[in-house]
């Protein structure tokens, strides 16, 4: 299992993680495919938060890979939209978006996956809907997984940081433990130095308490998908 460290300071001693206070969405990005040999920073700065620019995030860039283009693209944007129908499928209430090659999916208390204040264990509800979770990824085997933890600006950075930690290395054990390979998982976290929202009100704190995972091709998807796109 690969896992990244983000070395920020960070503030929050959050209550119920996991939130993404937007309706679910999908997003079809089949015609994404057009766009050749881009990196892929708009799911970077999806998994991760609004602070995405400062260098210290290229060795995540490279697991995230680039946009593969052209009619190659369009095979992959195929597979992609139909596991994230079936993430939708599977956990309603999540918020899941198509961005480039991939997709990115953030937990929020309406979809049952979350933790009690300053807890990272994986409860019952959490391990039900996790679970559903790991049987689509089963079902997908040619993508790999990145989980990001991230916490809202409540409490102390170090606290924070911990806790991000811990409820992302929670996410990917219990999915590696539901018989995901741990190979495929990359584990992030970010304490509250990566906010998705404005901290100064309680539905942009709720926001900011979340786990992201990002969804995306793997190599050998990538490769299968040049190769019959031309033919061969």
């Amino acid at each position: 299992m690969k896992t990244i460290i983000k070395k920020v300071a960070i503030v929050t001693l959050c209550a119920s993680l996991f939130v993404g206070c937007e309706a679910t969405r999908n997003a079809n990005n089949k015609q994404k495919g057009a766009v050749i040999g881009a990196t892929s920073g708009a799911i970077l700065g999806a998994i991760i938060g609004n602070n995405t620019g400062d260098g210290n995030n290229s060795e995540l860039g490279a697991v995230i890979g680039g946009v593969v283009g052209g009619t190659a693209g369009v095979l992959i944007g195929n597979k992609m939209d139909k596991q994230a129908q079936r993430i939708e499928e599977e956990i309603p209430g999540a918020q899941v978006e198509r961005i480039d090659d991939g997709i990115v999916v953030t937990f929020d208390e309406n979809s049952g996956v979350f933790f009690e204040t300053a807890k990272w264990e994986i409860n019952s509800d959490s391990q039900k809907m996790l679970g559903n979770l790991a049987g689509v990824m089963k079902e997908y085997p040619e993508t790999n997984i990145i989980v990001a933890g991230h916490t809202d600006d409540v409490g102390t950075d170090a606290a924070n940081m911990l806790l991000s930690k811990r409820r992302a290395n929670a996410v990917t054990s219990y999915l590696s433990l539901s018989g995901i390979d741990a190979s495929r998982f990359t584990t992030v976290w970010y304490g509250e130095s990566q906010p998705a929202a404005t901290n100064a009100t309680p539905e942009g704190r709720a926001a900011n308490r979340r786990v992201t995972l990002g969804i995306v091709p793997n190599e050998n998807m990538k490769a299968q998908a040049i190769k019959d796109a031309n033919g061969k």
